[in-house]
């Protein structure tokens, strides 16, 4: 929130939390004991993005010599980050319990977000966030004059709220439609609809796509034409109306969203020219110009000075041009090894079907953010790479977590039986 300021960058303490709680594990015996679950594809793809990123401190493509700080403030944000949040997630989600608790938990802080959308929207900004959307913000987040607002939430900005709150729905109304137990699905389904809404306030056209990208794996996931059918018809019908209709036009966000499919928009013609003059300098660089690189340590008079100073726009871009081609490459390449795995294990081994409901959730939304990244840079950003690196990193122990959640999901079925069965009795017995 904006009302919070910090001398460090807000992801920080977050990482240093990680880092105390990874240093626990390695002296806690009961956690060592189970450091196999590590040993997955998204941790062999991980290391590889890693290792390349450490390799990068040796790329002298401005030459500048080694800049130590630069490179790793540039690898932590990249790299580092990542295989820190894979490690916390994987050896301490080790129960049903503690994983139902992180998805309530994410529900909860989801459910809050869009709460402060609608407090933004009728209550008005609080003074450090209307400072900040006056100022830095203004050119971004205040459009048409003035007559139409990208709300942000509790985010750094309004694309990285969109972006998340794209694949926050696509996760929360996956976990909905699968759950067998109905305060669950109540819980969920709710969460996917409001934060819904939330996205559409935040005026981010690229979520549109974040969506229907998340849906569309689920389809190939899922396995069955009973909901393939629905989904391609319900999302077929909802691109139709933003692509070919003039449908809730009167509501601004609305025609901020429908944007997205103008092929003419400016600022998506401001994003090609920008690319365009990247690979024109990049060509020279096929390592890029090197991780923590910007306008604040390369010279004016640097042939790679407009490299660092031009906006990269997007996720991608920015990993463009700090690693070149070749990084751009290996990222790719590490990120579909994950999907790729993730959805191997969700086809071939789980067998529980609400079970697979969580694991597509993640996967989706995974799917989603990164969609979301390919236009807004917002995949290393704050919650996100924690929210969903760490949701992938949890399909991967979902199969040794399956027979217990197995016996605990029958507990709670019973459960909720049992107070249905109390409660029509009670029902009876008023009507005797």
């Amino acid at each position: 929130m904006k009302d919070i300021t910090l001398p460090i960058p807000m992801s920080l303490p977050n990482e240093m939390l990680e880092i105390l709680l990874l240093a626990i594990a390695i002296f806690d015996i009961r956690q060592t004991a189970k450091i196999e679950k590590i040993l997955n594809p998204m941790l062999l793809a991980l290391i590889i993005w890693c290792s390349f990123c450490t390799l990068e401190i040796l790329n002298d493509t401005c030459n500048l010599g080694i800049n130590f700080g630069a490179w790793y403030q540039g690898a932590r944000l990249m790299a580092f980050q990542l295989l820190y949040t894979f490690l916390v997630f994987t050896i301490y989600i080790s129960s049903p319990k503690i994983l139902m608790r992180y998805i309530k938990l994410w529900a909860f802080l989801s459910l809050f977000s869009a709460f402060w959308v609608w407090k933004q929207q009728n209550m008005g900004f609080t003074p450090a966030e209307n400072a900040w959307i006056q100022t830095r913000g203004r050119l971004t987040h205040i459009l048409n004059a003035g007559t139409l607002i990208r709300y942000f939430s509790t985010f750094s900005d309004a694309a990285n709220y969109g972006c998340n709150a794209a694949a926050t729905t696509v996760a929360f109304i996956l976990f909905g439609m699968t759950t067998r137990i109905r305060k669950d699905k109540l819980l969920f389904l709710i969460t996917g609809i409001l934060v819904f809404w939330g996205m559409f306030a935040s005026g981010t056209r690229t979520a549109i796509f974040c969506v229907a990208a998340g849906f569309a794996l689920y389809i190939f996931i899922s396995k069955s034409f009973k909901i393939a059918i629905p989904f391609t018809i319900v999302f077929g019908i909802f691109a139709f109306i933003l692509a070919f209709t003039t449908i809730g036009n009167g509501n601004q966000q609305i025609r901020r969203m429908r944007s997205a499919f103008n092929k003419d928009d400016a600022s998506a013609n401001v994003r090609e020219v920008n690319k365009e003059v990247i690979r024109k300098y990049i060509q020279d660089a096929p390592w890029g110009i090197g991780l923590g690189m910007g306008w604040d340590n390369v010279p004016a008079n640097s042939k790679y000075f407009k490299l660092a100073t031009i906006p990269p726009d997007s996720e991608y871009v920015f990993i463009w041009i700090r690693t070149g081609p070749i990084g751009m490459t290996m990222f790719i390449i590490c990120t579909a090894i994950m999907i790729a795995a993730a959805c191997s294990t969700i086809l071939f081994r789980l067998k529980n079907a609400s079970l697979r409901g969580i694991g597509a959730g993640f996967t989706c939304a995974f799917l989603s953010i990164q969609l979301g990244g390919y236009a807004n840079q917002v995949i290393m950003q704050f919650p996100n790479c924690l929210i969903f690196y760490g949701g992938l990193s949890i399909v991967f122990i979902l199969p040794e977590l399956e027979p217990a959640w197995t016996e605990y999901e029958q507990q709670r079925i019973a459960i909720q039986e049992e107070k249905k069965r109390l409660k029509l009795e009670k029902k009876l017995a008023k009507r005797v």
